[in-house]
C-alpha cells in the first residue's frame, strides 16, 4: 500500500529523462499530471503500457494533461528502449540513482527494488486526487484513467474525448521559441528573453498542431525543446553562445 493518501500535496521531485533533460513536478503545477509508475523497461506488460499512453497522446493533452512514466531503469537503459518501441515523446523519467527514491517516496517501491505499476493523478495544484496500485501483471486502462481525470478537473469535464482536427499556420518572423510545459531549458530561455528585452513567440509543441513535427525535421528527428527559429536562422535548444551571437545582446 501507497504510504500518501489522496488530498496531500504529491512529494516534489527531479528526475533525468530519456530526452536528455530533467523533469521537476513542481514545474507543471497548472497541469494535470499522470505519474505513472512501472516495473522495468523491456518487459512485456510495460511494453504494452507505455507506447499505449504515446499513442493516445492527444486525449491527454485534450484533458490538459501531462504524462510522466518512472522506473528504477537508468536513462541510458530508457533511450533504447523508448526508441526500439518505435519513439516516445513524453518523458520516461529515471529513478536509478538514488535507487527508487522517487519510487519510496511515493510508497510503491517493492522489497526487490523495482516499483509497482502504479497510477498517480495530481491536479493542477499540485494535489493527490487519484491512486491506483494496479495489479503488477495487467496493463492499466487508459480509458479508466481519463475518466478519473475528468471526474477530478471541471474545466476538462465536458470535454471531447479527441480534439477537433484544425489547421494551424506556424509563426514566422523575429522570435519565434517552440517549447514544452516541462522542460527546464524553456524556463532558462524564457528568462534569458525578458532579461534582454527579447520580444519572442512561444510556441508549445505539445498543443500546436504541426509544432512537433516541424521541430524534427530541424532537429534530426528528435523533439528538442526548445528549438528558436530566428528570422529563418535555427537554434537546436538553448545554446546561449549562438543566441547572443544572432541577437547581437
Amino acid at each position: 500500500m501507497t504510504k500518501l493518501k489522496i488530498g496531500e500535496v504529491a512529494p516534489n521531485f527531479t528526475l533525468p529523462s530519456q530526452l536528455r533533460k530533467s523533469v521537476t513536478l513542481s514545474d507543471l503545477r497548472g497541469k494535470n499530471v499522470v505519474l505513472a509508475f512501472y516495473p522495468l523497461a523491456w518487459t512485456p506488460v510495460c511494453s504494452l503500457q507505455i507506447p499505449h499512453y504515446e499513442a493516445e497522446m492527444d486525449t491527454f493533452t485534450t484533458l490538459d494533461t501531462q504524462i510522466l512514466s518512472i522506473s528504477v531503469d537508468s536513462t541510458d537503459c530508457l533511450r533504447a528502449w523508448a526508441e526500439s518501441l518505435g519513439g516516445i515523446h513524453y518523458p520516461m523519467l529515471s529513478d536509478f540513482w538514488p535507487h527508487g527514491e522517487v519510487a519510496n517516496k511515493f510508497g510503491v517501491l517493492r522489497p526487490e527494488g523495482k516499483a509497482e505499476r502504479a497510477l498517480f493523478i495530481i491536479d493542477k495544484k499540485g494535489i493527490i486526487r487519484y491512486i491506483d496500485v494496479h495489479d503488477i501483471n495487467d496493463q492499466p486502462s487508459n480509458k479508466e484513467l481519463r475518466r478519473a481525470i475528468r471526474e477530478i478537473d471541471p474545466e476538462v469535464r465536458d470535454r471531447p474525448e479527441k480534439p477537433e482536427p484544425t489547421s494551424v499556420a506556424l509563426p514566422h518572423g523575429g522570435i519565434v521559441m517552440y517549447c514544452t510545459a516541462w522542460c527546464p531549458d524553456c524556463k532558462r530561455a524564457r528568462r534569458w528573453l525578458v532579461d534582454h528585452n527579447l520580444p519572442y513567440t512561444e510556441v508549445d509543441i505539445t498543443y500546436t498542431p504541426g509544432a512537433a513535427q516541424q521541430v524534427e525535421k530541424w532537429a534530426n528527428g528528435n523533439r528538442t525543446t526548445p528549438t528558436f527559429d530566428i528570422d529563418g536562422t535555427i537554434i537546436v535548444d538553448f545554446d546561449e553562445e549562438r543566441l547572443q551571437q544572432l541577437l547581437k545582446v
